[in-house]
Order: structure tokens, then sequence, then C-alpha cells
């Protein structure tokens, strides 16, 4: 059964490579969504999958690649959404 997360990473994470390297977990994960950056320093976005992907998503989003120093992962359960094909930024 596919769920959908909304995710916001805050800490050092614009200028990092976090986006390119949020989209490689996601798709290593089969998970469909997107990344971005937010005006606020922080970056967010949607990730949907089953239950065990997006577990392991959340874990990577918590380490962050190497250069990144993440303070806080906020997610909360929404809507999923039909037709998404792939992991954007």
């Amino acid at each position: 059964m596919s769920k959908r997360v909304s995710y916001k990473v805050t800490g050092t994470v614009q200028g990092v490579n976090f986006r390119s390297w949020t989209v490689d977990k996601a798709k290593s994960l089969n998970l469909t969504g997107f990344v971005k950056n937010a005006d606020d320093g922080s970056v967010t976005g949607e990730a949907q999958g089953d239950q065990g992907s997006l577990d392991k998503f959340v874990q990577h989003l918590n380490k962050g690649p190497g250069p990144a120093d993440v303070n806080q992962v906020e997610q909360k359960e929404i809507g999923t959404k039909e037709g998404e094909s792939g992991f954007s930024q």
C-alpha cells in the first residue's frame, strides 16, 4: 500500500548537493515525488512509496550527504498522488 509524506530538512542543507543526493536516494528506493530548496534555507519535498522505503528514505534524510549538517527532519503523512512517475528536483 502506497503512502506519501511531506518533509522539511533543516540545517546546512543548501549548497551541499543535498537535492541531487536526495533524488538518487529516492530513486534507489523506487519512490516518487520531489525535492526543492525553500526560501528559509531548508530543503522540502514530498515522497511516495511503500512504508518500508519511506522509512529508509527518512533515515537517509536524517544523515544527508557528507558536507551537509542536518539539524532536524520534520515529516507528516499526506494524501497520495496518482499518475506521478519519478522523483524530481
